[in-house]
C-alpha cells in the first residue's frame, strides 16, 4: 500500500501512475474525502486526549468539592465522545484503507509503457534455441512415452491441473530443488521450508486477494486460512511487525514450499500440460533491505535466475514488464521466458521466473521496519522477491529442450550428482 500522505500530497502523479497501469476504478474524490475525515477525527481526538491529560493532572490537586465533580462528569463526557470518535475512526480508516490497497505501487521511470504483455521490452536472449530433424514433441507427450507424467491419475484423483510426477520426473523435482538451494547457500541466501498455509491478513498485506469471485486462492472454509501460491507470502510475512537494525541488512532468504493456484479463468493451449496447473513446487528468493539497495539487489536477482538457467542449459530471454502488466505490489518487474520447444506450430516462449522489487509498498501493511545507522527514526524496509525455479515449468524447459533423437533425454551435468548416476531418461 502507498502510504495515505503521499497519495494525497502527489495525488495528480498518482492518478497517471493508475492510467498507466490499467487502474481505472479508484474513486480518487472519494479518497480524499474519507483521509480529510480520518484526519479531522484523529485532530478531535488528539484534542480530547489532551484535555483529559489537563483534568488527569487537577484531579492530583486539592480541589473543592464541587470542582472535583464537574472534572469527574467532564471526564466521563469525554470518555464517551472519546469512545464514539474511536468508532468512527475505525469504520471511516478501514473503508480507507479498502481504497488505498487497490492502488498500485509507483513505476520505475525505466519500466517500458505499455497496456499489454505484449508490450514488454525484450533485453537480450541468451542460449541456442535447438535444432530438431524432426518436430519435437511437447512435454505431456515426452512424459506419457516416458513414464514420468500421469495427468489422468491427477485428474480422477485430485480433479483436472493436478498431476503425479513418476520415475525420473520425481527425482528431477528433488534434484532442482537441491540444486537451486546450494547454489543461493552458497551466495548467503538462509534457506526455509515454510509453511503452505498463510492468514488472509498476510496474504493482503503482500497484495493478494484472498476473497472474492476473481481470486486466484484456495480459501480453508470457517478459517482464516489460505493455500499460498508462493513462498513470497510466508517469506514476506515472517517479518511481519518487526523493526530491524540497518545493520544486519539486507537480509535474503531462499524459500521452499508448495504451491496452489486456481488458475480461474486459464484456458487454451498455453495453459497446456505443466504450464498452468494448481499445485506445483517453487524455489523462491527473498530479499528485505534498506531503502537505497533495492534496485542493485534486483538486478542481482535478475543474474541469480539467469545464472540458474544458464546451467540448466535452457534458452530463455529476459523481458523488462511493460506498465499495464506489472500487477499492484511491483515498482519494477523482469521476467525470464524459456523456449519451449513442443509449445505452439514452431516452439514459443514461456515464462518461467519473475523478480520484481516492491519497494515498501508490502511492507506499510505488514509493518516491518528498520532502523537506519544512528538514527532514532525507523523507515519501512523494501522487499523484493524473485523465482529461482518454479518445479513445473522448468520441468517443461528440461524435457522438451533436452529431448534428443534416439527419444531419450539428456539430464544436465549440473543435475546428475543429484540423480544418483543417472545422466539419461529413455525406455
Amino acid at each position: 500500500m502507498l502510504d495515505l500522505k503521499f497519495i494525497r500530497e502527489n495525488i495528480e502523479a498518482v492518478k497517471q501512475n493508475c492510467l498507466e497501469r490499467n487502474v481505472r476504478h479508484i474513486n480518487f474524490d472519494l479518497f480524499l474525502q474519507q483521509d480529510a475525515q480520518r484526519r479531522a477525527i484523529m485532530q478531535s481526538l488528539e484534542g480530547i486526549r489532551q484535555e483529559q491529560n489537563v483534568i488527569a493532572g487537577a484531579m492530583k490537586t486539592k480541589l473543592e468539592a464541587e470542582k472535583r465533580a464537574q472534572f469527574v462528569a467532564r471526564g466521563k463526557d469525554l470518555k464517551q465522545q472519546e469512545k464514539d470518535l474511536n468508532e468512527q475512526f475505525q469504520d471511516i480508516e478501514a473503508k480507507l484503507f479498502e481504497l488505498a490497497r487497490a492502488i498500485p505501487n509507483m513505476t520505475h521511470p525505466d519500466s517500458p509503457r505499455g497496456k499489454t504483455e505484449f508490450e514488454s521490452k525484450e533485453l537480450r536472449t541468451v542460449g541456442k534455441i535447438p535444432q530438431f530433424s524432426l518436430k519435437p514433441l511437447d512435454h505431456v507427450q515426452l512424459g506419457e512415452k516416458l513414464d514420468l507424467i500421469d495427468f489422468e491419475a491427477g485428474a480422477k484423483v485430485s480433479g483436472q491441473k493436478f498431476y503425479y510426477l513418476k520415475n525420473e520426473a520425481a527425482l528431477l523435482e528433488f534434484a532442482l530443488i537441491q540444486f537451486a538451494l546450494q547454489l543461493l547457500h552458497k551466495k548467503g541466501f538462509t534457506p526455509f521450508i515454510t509453511p503452505d498455509l498463510a492468514r488472509e491478513s498476510i496474504l493482503e498485506g503482500i497484495g493478494f486477494n484472498p476473497r472474492g469471485e476473481e481470486t486466484q486462492v484456495y480459501s480453508i472454509a470457517n478459517t482464516d486460512l489460505c493455500l499460498i501460491g508462493t513462498a513470497e507470502i510466508t517469506l514476506g510475512g515472517y517479518l511481519s511487525d518487526k523493526i530491524l537494525e540497518e545493520a544486519n541488512l539486507p537480509l535474503r532468504y531462499v524459500g521452499v514450499s508448495h504451491c496452489f493456484r486456481t488458475e480461474a479463468g486459464a484456458a487454451g493451449k498455453e495453459s497446456k500440460g505443466l504450464y498452468r496447473v494448481h499445485q506445483f513446487t517453487k524455489i523462491e528468493m527473498f530479499a528485505f533491505c534498506s531503502q537505497t539497495e533495492s534496485e542493485k539487489i534486483h538486478d542481482e536477482f535478475l543474474a541469480l535466475e539467469e545464472e540458474i538457467f544458464q546451467a540448466l542449459e535452457i534458452p530463455y530471454r529476459v523481458l523488462d514488464i511493460c506498465t499495464g502488466d506489472l500487477g499492484g505490489p511491483a515498482y519494477r518487474k523482469f521476467d525470464l521466458e524459456a523456449w519451449m520447444p513442443g509449445r505452439g506450430e514452431k516452439g514459443e516462449w514461456g515464462e518461467v521466473t519473475s523478480t520484481s522489487n516492491c519497494t515498501d509498498y508490502q511492507s506499510r501493511r505488514l509493518k516491518i521496519r528498520y532502523r537506519p545507522e544512528g538514527s532514532k527514526k525507523t523507515e519501512f524496509v523494501h522487499m523484493l522477491n524473485g523465482t529461482a525455479i518454479a518445479i513445473s515449468r522448468a520441468l517443461i524447459g528440461l524435457l522438451e529442450n533436452h529431448q534428443q533423437a534416439d527419444g531419450s533425454i539428456l539430464i544436465p551435468k549440473v543435475l546428475q550428482p543429484f540423480m544418483g548416476g543417472i545422466t539419461n531418461i529413455s525406455r
